[in-house]
């Protein structure tokens, strides 16, 4: 029975994130969708507004993945030239958060995530080391969930997905798309499981890495989610804290601007597209 319950959970994780990452890929992102909970929890035991360290620090505490020699994915000849373009944009640092995003649209669109998934596996066995590889296999895995509809592989995929970013986050734990991707799923889950304050933690630890690092995009996107993870917990103070922290570093983002105003859009679910 808890192997069933678990197995659908990590499904519903699984389909709702994927969709979350299919609406950023369509540039209309709005986490404040989320169904939020009015149910009064504990605050987790964690700083929920640590002091900001300055953006335009630079990145000496944490590993340059670029300089990793031979980090590149091994390319097959039998594959197509856009799934090996894609696999090697998508787990290269130096591409960005939009790209990598627009790549997975191509994939889908073309058929292709069974390719990709296998070119990655591939790769991640052939370069164990590297977290790349694992990080984005586990966005691949919820790509693919999201895009079919068999239960019982569904919660096989979001299974995978969940054991792919703890292996990229034990390789390194300054993965910032493992640590996001991760904390995503993991906020879809029902409150009672009490994955409220994992997600918090999960969250606060993007802060503090994005902090110490040049501002990119998507780090916005992490306020979001930890403002909106707040609000479900019953923590409207540290919800808004959070909100008008990532003004600070993103002035002009509209949906952080929407949530210190209220405009929050109606709840919607994966059913509802």
């Amino acid at each position: 029975m808890k192997t069933i319950l678990t197995t659908t959970l990590l499904v519903c994780s699984a389909l709702l994130a994927a969709f979350y990452l299919g609406r950023l890929a369509r540039q209309r992102e709005t986490p404040g969708e989320i169904q939020l909970s009015t149910a009064s929890v504990e605050a987790p035991a964690v700083d929920p507004y640590p002091e900001p360290r300055s953006n335009t620090a630079t990145r000496t505490e944490f590993q340059d993945r670029s300089e990793v020699p031979d980090r590149e994915p091994a390319k097959s000849p039998a594959l197509p030239p856009l799934v090996n373009q894609a696999v090697l944009a998508l787990t290269s640092p130096q591409t960005s958060f939009a790209v990598k995003l627009v790549a997975w649209q191509q994939l889908k669109d073309a058929g292709k995530l069974d390719q990709a998934i296998s070119q990655l596996e591939q790769s991640a066995n052939a370069q164990p080391n590297l977290p790349e590889f694992p990080a984005t296999l586990g966005q691949a895995y919820l790509q693919k969930a999201g895009s079919i509809k068999d239960v019982r592989e569904q919660g096989i995929l979001g299974m995978k997905a969940d054991q792919s970013f703890d292996a990229a986050l034990a390789l390194d734990p300054s993965s910032w798309e493992a640590r996001f991707w991760k904390a995503t799923a993991m906020s879809y889950w029902p409150e009672q499981l009490g994955k409220g304050t994992e997600v918090v933690e999960h969250c606060l630890e993007l802060v503090r890495l994005q902090e110490s690092q040049p501002t990119q995009p998507q780090f916005a996107q992490t306020y979001l989610l930890l403002g909106e993870q707040y609000q479900r917990m019953g923590h409207t103070d540290y919800a808004r804290q959070t909100w008008q922290r990532g003004l600070t570093f993103f002035p002009e983002n509209p949906q952080l601007q929407g949530r210190l105003n209220g405009n929050q859009a109606p709840p919607q679910t994966a059913a509802n597209h």
